[in-house]
């Protein structure tokens, strides 16, 4: 895609995600379905869309690990190991989530919380200056999508804005590994 409509795509996402509304783009994993992390009602919007139960949070995704204290109260030594050996996109729940859409957080506040290295989420979570929600574009409870073409038109009929960018690619892309951190240094694996 030429340079331009990667920077198109970029702007028109933006203006979707300070307007409240959803946008379908490529991550570092499988295609997701994003909001402002900080605004309820795109929130709602994004688990209504997934007829999904408000009761299992979605995660979120930044451009940093520098930005993490701003999400969560305290982040554990072991989260920056962990980042830093992971060889594959890894999703960390953190606990005392902060800053964040009240329904975006699980009943015990914690958090899933991803730095994306991905061209394109990367720089739009730079540009957006907050976390992006991001959540498998798919019905809950059906397969996730393994690239574009796989997308339902439910879905994407049910956004505001489908980026182009990556579209035509049909590599199998695959979640993220999930590990949560508790309190007192307590590890649980997720997700491989």
């Amino acid at each position: 895609m030429p340079r331009n409509e990667f920077h198109d795509d970029l702007e028109a996402c933006l203006k979707v995600l300070q307007g409240g509304g959803i946008i379908l783009y490529p991550t570092d994993t499988i295609w997701g379905l994003g909001c402002d992390a900080g605004n309820e009602a795109a929130v709602s919007r994004i688990y209504k869309i997934k007829k999904r139960s408000d009761a299992l949070s979605m995660l979120v995704l930044i451009d940093s690990p520098a930005k993490l204290q701003a999400y969560v109260s305290e982040v554990p030594d072991m989260a920056w190991d962990l980042m830093e050996l992971s060889e594959k996109p890894l999703t960390i729940i953190y606990p005392d989530a902060r800053n964040v859409a009240p329904n975006l957080m699980a009943a015990d506040r914690s958090l899933g919380i991803r730095v994306s290295n991905e061209v394109f989420s990367k720089a739009l979570c730079e540009r957006f200056r907050r976390p992006i929600v991001s959540t498998s574009a798919n019905i809950s409870g059906q397969a996730a999508p393994q690239h574009f073409g796989e997308i339902a038109e439910e879905i994407k009929s049910s956004v505001d804005y489908v980026v182009q960018f990556r579209q035509q690619e049909r590599k199998p892309a695959q979640a993220s590994s999930i590990i949560k951190l508790g309190k007192g240094n307590l590890i649980q694996i997720i997700r491989q």
